[in-house]
């Protein structure tokens, strides 16, 4: 029987999503309790992606076939019975056994936390503490470069020349909220260090460093090398996803 289990973590603690021997990761922790509550037969999850040291979700989905017979709010409860405080399943749904959690994924969004006011040790590991004022006008101006369908190797750490790195960003979106900026990035589906790169590009906008017409011709020049530093992990968060 196939269940696809909505879940949430802070990723702080962790070193990020995907399995890695002898370390401690948010992949390996819902497998252990997947496997427990399955008769401790092993059993996998295959999650919408993977997200990466530090980073936080408070959305993400993963499906898993058990064997055993269970209802839907009994397998929420078994399994965050059997996980740490800072992962916590929020829903499980019965699918059909053909549903994927992450081919069948429509959109996804992310949203980046950037604190421009004082430094603040109680969100040192849940908003980037940049702690400098930025120019929010020009970088709304320069995150709407984003937009649509684009080839984003200049925002790819591992710029693989046969990688397909086309990606299609429907929405993007800056919203300050007291002294943290929120960015918020709506696509088809993101490359690792993706939006971390973008952002990271964005503060040098907010620097007043380069211009929206500089982004533009990094974006097109496909060159990761132009495309500056990558945002800390912490203020990044996978916040939904659609099906």
């Amino acid at each position: 029987m196939r269940f696809l289990i909505k879940f949430s973590y802070d990723g702080t603690a962790y070193s990020g999503f995907q399995k890695q021997k002898g370390l401690d990761t948010i992949e390996k922790r819902m497998e252990d309790a997947l496997t427990k509550v399955n008769n401790n037969k092993k059993t996998t999850i295959t999650a919408t992606g993977r997200t990466d040291k530090g980073v936080h979700a408070l959305c993400q989905y993963g499906h898993a076939d058990l064997d055993v017979k269970i209802t839907e709010y009994k397998l929420k409860r078994a399994l965050n019975s059997n996980l740490p405080d800072d992962i916590h399943v929020i829903e499980t749904i019965k699918v059909s056994d053909n549903f994927h959690a992450r081919y069948n994924v429509k959109n996804k969004e992310y949203v980046y936390k950037i604190n421009i006011g004082e430094y603040n040790p109680i969100e040192r590991n849940h908003v980037f503490q940049y702690n400098y004022k930025l120019n929010i006008d020009e970088m709304k101006k320069a995150i709407k470069v984003f937009e649509g369908m684009h080839d984003f190797r200049a925002f790819v750490t591992e710029n693989k020349e046969k990688e397909n790195c086309i990606r299609t960003i429907y929405k993007t979106k800056i919203d300050k909220k007291g002294d943290v900026i929120e960015l918020k990035f709506v696509g088809d589906g993101f490359l690792r260090y993706q939006v971390r790169n973008m952002v990271g590009l964005l503060i040098k906008v907010g620097e007043d460093k380069i211009s929206t017409k500089d982004v533009e011709k990094i974006l097109e020049s496909k060159d990761r090398t132009k495309s500056g530093k990558t945002a800390p992990a912490e203020g990044l968060y996978l916040t939904r996803i659609e099906y």
